[in-house]
């Protein structure tokens, strides 16, 4: 039976003291880049795997920090985990992932359970509940970055700027005329759905056009409501000639609903995604999106934790605040103007 390599035989293999490739395979104290590297092979060719159970003994740290998104399955929050645990791995950091539903218990629950775990940090995506009093509650004594979500001046986040992406989304569908625009996102109370509302009613207050509260359609659960509600509203007396609408699952409800109804895109109704989907691109015709960079956003976020991490005083607060831009496609037009009434031709009159 092959014997288990030791941090001796890697120290003597690399020429370094035991010492120093503790601190190399560690990251901690100082060492030189070159000592890092030369323990780094020697470890990887004789094969040897730190003790993470003595290893966190030693250090007081896991190496893994805790991760909270509303819907893991959720396409948007996919390609933000995958950058938050590509960066965190590059670091030696290990990542605990799970979904709250939206449900502020289950958060509790979840971040109890990260806590019995001994999670180095956390990053918490929105939830039901939004205030910066009640996030440092949730994480007490941990090192907490907000992702898309209010955070006190003790703590660091990353956000995306909703606010001027439903904007210019909005302004875009003001300028083909159209003045019905049906608003579906989820929640009014979370960040994004708060700044995706304000940003779509100030739209319609520069131009001075009135704005009915009917087309803004913000539900707390995530996706189930969006086939229903627009297919409610597309078979009112007004029905709406757009759509605005949070991309995968409430998309393809609207999409969904459209065809029931029997209204085609962009002729009929124009649409345009919040967030990049597959179906975004694959959908014919394309679908205009709002899109934002999610792997910076999952970098970000992963980076900051990492700098907050470990450290007997907090770093100053910190915001990343990323942009966004509108990736036109086929899928807005025009509303159709009515066709002029035609003149009855006057009666003829006998002389």
């Amino acid at each position: 039976m092959k014997t288990k390599v030791t941090i001796r035989e890697v120290a003597k293999a690399a020429g370094v003291s035991v010492g120093t490739a503790s601190r190399a395979m560690n990251r901690s104290g100082r060492v030189s880049a070159a000592a890092v590297a030369a323990v780094t092979q020697a470890a990887r060719e004789l094969g040897y795997a730190p003790d993470a159970v003595a290893q966190s003994m030693r250090t007081g740290s896991t190496g893994v920090v805790g991760m909270l998104v509303s819907d893991i399955g959720n396409p948007l929050y996919a390609r933000i985990i995958t950058a938050v645990e590509t960066r965190l791995l590059a670091s030696g950091t290990a990542l605990l992932l799970a979904s709250t539903h939206n449900d502020r218990q289950r958060e509790r629950a979840l971040i109890d359970l990260f806590r019995r775990r001994r999670v180095d940090g956390l990053i918490l995506g929105p939830c039901e509940a939004e205030s910066p009093e009640y996030l440092a509650g949730l994480a007490a004594g941990l090192p907490l970055v907000a992702l898309d979500r209010d955070f006190s001046a003790d703590h660091a986040g990353v956000h995306v700027d909703h606010y001027n992406g439903a904007m210019q989304a909005t302004r875009y569908l003001l300028n083909l005329g159209h003045t019905r625009i049906a608003l579906m996102t989820p929640g009014s109370v979370v960040r994004p759905g708060r700044e995706r509302i304000a940003g779509f009613k100030d739209a319609f207050a520069e131009r001075g056009v009135p704005l009915d509260p009917k087309w803004i359609r913000a539900e707390k659960s995530a996706m189930e409501f969006a086939f229903s509600e627009a297919l409610s509203l597309l078979g009112a007396p007004e029905p709406p000639t757009a759509f605005l609408c949070l991309g995968t699952r409430i998309l393809s409800g609207v999409l969904l609903a459209l065809r029931h109804a029997g209204r085609t895109v962009p002729d009929d109704v124009s649409v345009i995604s919040i967030g990049d989907t597959d179906l975004s691109q694959l959908f014919s015709p394309t679908i205009t999106s709002l899109t934002w960079d999610l792997p910076a956003v999952g970098t970000a976020a992963a980076e900051l934790l990492l700098s907050r991490v470990g450290r007997a005083e907090p770093p100053t607060h910190g915001r990343i605040l990323l942009t966004t831009q509108l990736v036109m496609r086929e899928s807005c037009g025009a509303v159709a103007r009515p066709a002029p009434a035609r003149r009855k031709p006057a009666p003829h009159r006998a002389d």
